[in-house]
């Protein structure tokens, strides 16, 4: 960069832009009172203060660069560093000047306060804020320039990042290969921009189990340091710059194997002047690693019995980070982030005592309620302040979450006014139990604005970190993340991430694709988020009941083909990013799930002895093989720029920790030499694993060829199906009989099977002419034969029960159907509010259709039946005493302990039930049946209802804010298993 002493000036860009959620400042189309800043050949230049903060100077580089990523031509740093500036000539091309610089820092930004150019009163000694506006005549000979004037070093460095993700770089330019949009000319509209501080003072990452994927690139990619991977600054510089283009500033670097400050020395000095808080876990306190105690401590990491010794470790961190900005891990855990076995909460209260008289001596004073400090309540050491630990006002307390997303407690209304505030320790991946989660992105973001929105309203404000396991993969909730972090007022609202999401789309692949990618998207954090992929198994979604293992099946590839028709319809220059961010994972999302569902039934084929399991096994296994491929074109994707990231293990789970190689489920062959002992033909239904002719475990009795199928009303399935199927070694013809039943058709009601592939089976379905079928209750008995004998057994025979049913013309809502009758919770009847609390519905939360929560989120606990109300009109045939009315609700915790969930429920006027979902627990330790919440993404609980035949109206009360329904399914004696329920019944 050349040192000048005079003003240059600059610049030229053609739509006005914005970045994500952000007020727009630039557009690509000019008018009368706009500046142009870049393009058409004007060159471009940057002006500061060389006496700067180092990292902003270091993002007006960035920013430099960025106009050429966006025009063709970088833009020029000049640096000036006498205190007069002088008169200025103009460039023969005219354009302007853009001039940056933070409040008392800058001499230009000072002298224009003074002269009265700006007005910086909204933003001075704010933290993280930054104007924006044209200045005409900003100085002698300047027409004008667009300035950019910091509150602070960040508050600069953001306000330059700001213009760069205007005029079309992505924060993700680099670590997803997005793409800049070319532009002929970038303007400054003629208007002033106030960016005040952002909502949570501290917003960071954490990279954690960073092994194999992450450590392997970094391997690849970095020398190998004196102790391990090469977790060094050239590494840690893309993060760094990452993490502000996301308007992030802090970060926890790699735990794992690695030592920040001892692996480069360059690391935490790189750091500080990129503008980024340092920080280390909640295991590592004042700044030193996990590995450090294990290499560097003299003795055991046990305060009881090395006390002095760990004195000593801690001084050294201390000292070592006083020179940064830093925020200060307080407390102590026991090794490698276990819990320790001898530590209690007096003896943590004299460990954090100690560690701030360390920090009193590291920076030399007696006051260090200015110097940022943390204790994180992880896992057993919420269970410390629930004993009764007294944490000094300044320390900010970090509440963790459960591991999964699910924030365990939140600061109550007498720890709001703590002078260090509180925080959030949420977590994107993890490793541990139930089962690991780190191979790509199972993230809903709507589950995690719920959570996030209830923290930040419960005044958790000053740190939100998130644990991202190996950053790559999890791009799109990280983004998401941040952007909640920097403005959640723009996010208040229960329907900002489709917002949000189309806004993202808009930026990474342009305006034609953005509202198709959006919806891809939003799509993909349903069927990704119902369960993560690791618990997916072949018993997950049931192949029998409700086809629910089908339609999942059918919703991930409709997803695919989503996917890649807007991969094709993408410029070459985007397709990488696309691939990465959407595509590989809709692609691996659904190649897992055709693993796990095609191993599922061709183990029910082989029970069934199909000639056609053999070709699921077949169809299974390559599968298997499609998701080597996929990972394979992800790692030579840009020439291998990213191999190894998808590493990471993720079939063949048989406890919480990964699995060492992937591995195919269990399959099963049927011998195809030889012919069934009940003859050529096979036979089963809908919702049975039976078979027949011939004996199975499954069969209505031993040596009986009859299958039931369910029940088929007018509300209910349009078709029940039965399956006929080849089972030994020659071919057959088949007949389904439905002869004297005018009203029932059977499609193909005749066909030819055999043994030779693609002639294996038939699926037939039955459907019913309701005007013509007789009314009531009836069984209809369908034979079938074969042109070939049955061995010993009999023909088979079909039981199909048929109930014509009907219903008042007058009545509205949800009709009971196969003994069932399933609601989604948005789909009410009518619902009330009060004054002071009402219903919103999150669009796209959970892991069907959307959630039912109630806002505000700091209402007051609720009552039944005087709270607002959901009310669900159902109209039953059966006349059930002892009815059950399962409602699914989302996985979340009781944040109050002293309030915890609850919701209570009624069938019209009758006796009011309540139920708490999240059993009562003490912080330190998690609710009994909590595996299997988080697991299954959600609480499920049962009440017992008595209900008759008629119109009736199920009443549901949210008794505890921050509780948000999902579905309601009333069993009459039909729901079968499912993993998730029944589907929605019909509604008139």
């Amino acid at each position: 960069m050349k040192q000048i002493n005079t003003l240059l000036a600059v610049i030229s860009f053609s739509v006005s832009v914005s970045g994500l959620l952000q007020q727009a400042t630039l557009s690509f189309t000019s008018d009368s009172s706009s500046l142009q800043l870049a393009g058409n050949g004007v060159k471009s230049q940057i002006i500061l203060d060389g006496k700067d903060w180092p990292g902003v100077i270091r993002t007006a580089n960035d920013l430099a660069m960025d106009f050429g990523r966006v025009t063709g031509t970088n833009a020029t740093i000049e640096l000036v560093n006498n205190t007069v500036i002088q008169p200025m000539p103009l460039t023969s091309n005219g354009g302007a000047t853009i001039i940056a610089g933070t409040i008392g820092n800058s001499s230009f930004i000072d002298n224009l306060i003074s002269a009265q150019k700006i007005n910086v009163s909204q933003i001075q000694g704010q933290w993280e804020s930054f104007s924006s506006q044209v200045v005409s005549n900003p100085v002698p000979g300047l027409a004008s320039a667009l300035v950019i004037a910091g509150s602070d070093k960040r508050g600069t460095i953001y306000g330059m990042y700001d213009i760069s993700e205007q005029m079309g770089v992505s924060p993700w330019y680099w670590f997803a290969d997005v793409a800049s949009k070319n532009q002929s000319a970038i303007y400054a509209m003629n208007m002033t921009k106030i960016q005040g501080p952002p909502s949570v003072k501290y917003r960071g990452l954490f990279i954690n189990d960073e092994q194999p994927a992450l450590t392997n690139w970094v391997n690849d990619n970095y020398p190998m340091g004196k102790y391990g991977p090469g977790f060094n600054h050239d590494f840690y510089s893309n993060v760094f710059e990452l993490l502000l283009r996301l308007r992030a500033n802090y970060l926890w670097p790699a735990e794992w194997n690695s030592m920040f400050n001892v692996d480069d020395p360059l690391n935490a000095p790189t750091a500080d002047m990129y503008g980024i808080v340092q920080g280390t876990s909640h295991t590592e306190p004042l700044m030193r690693a996990t590995k450090e105690q294990s290499l560097f401590l003299n003795g055991i990491w046990s305060w009881t019995e090395n006390q002095a010794n760990v004195t000593t470790f801690m001084e050294v961190g201390a000292e070592r980070a006083a020179p940064y900005e830093s925020v200060f891990t307080m407390g102590m855990r026991g090794l490698g982030d276990t819990a320790s076995p001898t530590l209690n909460a007096s003896e943590l209260g004299q460990i954090i005592a100690v560690e701030q008289q360390l920090l009193q001596k590291a920076f030399n004073t007696s006051d260090i309620t200015d110097i940022p400090q943390m204790w994180c309540l992880y896992k057993e050491v919420g269970g410390y302040f629930e004993q009764g630990l007294t944490v000094p006002d300044e320390i900010t307390l970090l509440w963790a979450d459960d591991n999964w997303g699910n924030n365990q407690r939140l600061p109550l209304s007498n720890e709001t006014s703590r002078a260090g505030g509180a925080g959030v320790y949420y977590h994107f991946d993890y490793v541990g139990t139930p089962r690991d989660y780190k191979w790509i992105n199972t993230i809903q973001l709507q589950k995690t604005w719920e959570q996030m929105h209830l923290a930040y309203e419960r005044d958790a404000q000053t740190i939100w970190i998130v644990n991202v396991g190996d950053l790559k993969t999890l791009e799109v909730p990280i983004n998401h993340f941040f952007d909640m972090a920097y403005n959640m007022p723009a996010m208040s609202s229960p329907d900002s991430t489709m917002t949000w999401l189309v806004q993202w789309a808009e930026r990474e692949f342009g305006t034609a694709a953005a509202n198709a990618t959006a919806n891809a998207m939003n799509t993909y954090g349903m069927l990704a988020g119902r369960r993560k992929f690791e618990l997916v198994d072949p018993s997950t979604y049931s192949v029998n009941n409700y086809n629910e293992a089908q339609n999942v099946l059918a919703e991930w590839s409709d997803l695919v083909n989503q996917a890649q028709g807007i991969y094709n319809s993408l410029p070459a220059v985007s397709q990488p990013s696309f691939f990465e961010l959407l595509l590989q994972p809709a692609l691996s999302g659904y190649t897992l799930h055709q693993i796990h569902i095609t191993a599922a039934m061709n183990n029910v084929y082989a029970e069934q002895r199909r000639t056609s399991a053999n070709t699921l096994a077949q169809q299974a296994l390559s599968a298997f093989n499609q998701d080597y491929a996929i990972t394979q074109r992800y790692h030579t994707l840009l020439n291998g720029k990213w191999n190894h990231i998808l590493d990471q293990t993720h079939l063949g789970y048989d406890y919480w920790q990964q699995p060492e190689r992937n591995t195919l489920p269990p399959i099963a062959y049927v011998q195809t030499m030889e012919t069934s002992l009940a003859g050529n033909m096979g036979v089963s239904v809908e919702a049975s694993n039976g078979s027949v002719p011939g004996d199975s475990n499954y069969n209505v009795a031993l040596s009986n060829d009859t299958l039931v199928l369910p029940p088929m009303d007018p509300y209910g399935p349009a078709t029940r199906y039965i399956d006929i199927y080849s089972r030994g070694t020659g071919s057959f013809t088949y007949t389904v009989n439905t002869t004297g039943i005018s009203w029932l058709t059977a499609t193909p009601a005749t066909g030819t099977l055999s043994a030779a592939a693609n002639h294996t089976d038939q699926r037939v379905l039955l459907s019913i002419d309701w005007a013509a079928a007789p009314n009531g209750s009836n069984i209809v008995f369908i034979p079938i034969t074969s042109s070939d004998d049955y061995g010993s057994y009999g023909a088979p025979q079909v039981n199909l029960p048929v109930n014509k049913t009907s219903i008042p013309a007058s009545f509205h809502g949800f009709v009971e159907s196969d003994a069932t009758i399933s609601m989604e919770a948005e789909h009410t009847s009518a619902n009330t509010s009060t004054a002071n609390a009402s219903y919103a519905i999150i669009p796209g939360y959970g892991r069907t259709l959307s959630g039912v929560t109630l806002l505000p989120v700091t209402a007051a606990s609720q009552t039944a039946p005087h709270g607002p109300m959901l009310q669900y009109s159902f109209y039953a045939f059966s006349n059930v005493s002892n009815a059950n009315v399962t409602v699914y609700v989302g996985p979340s915790l009781n944040t109050i302990p002293t309030r915890p969930l609850k919701y209570a429920l009624s069938i019209d006027d009758g006796p009011i039930a309540t139920v708490q979902p999240c059993p009562t627990y003490m912080l330190g330790a998690l609710p009994d049946a909590w595996n299997g919440a988080v697991a299954n993404a959600a609480w499920a609980n049962s009440s017992t209802v008595a209900v008759t035949p008629g119109s009736h109206t199920l009443k549901l009360w949210a008794l505890e804010p921050a509780l948000v329904f999902q579905k309601i399914v009333v069993n009459l004696g039909g729901v079968r298993a499912s993993y998730l329920g029944p589907p929605e019944s019909m509604r008139v």
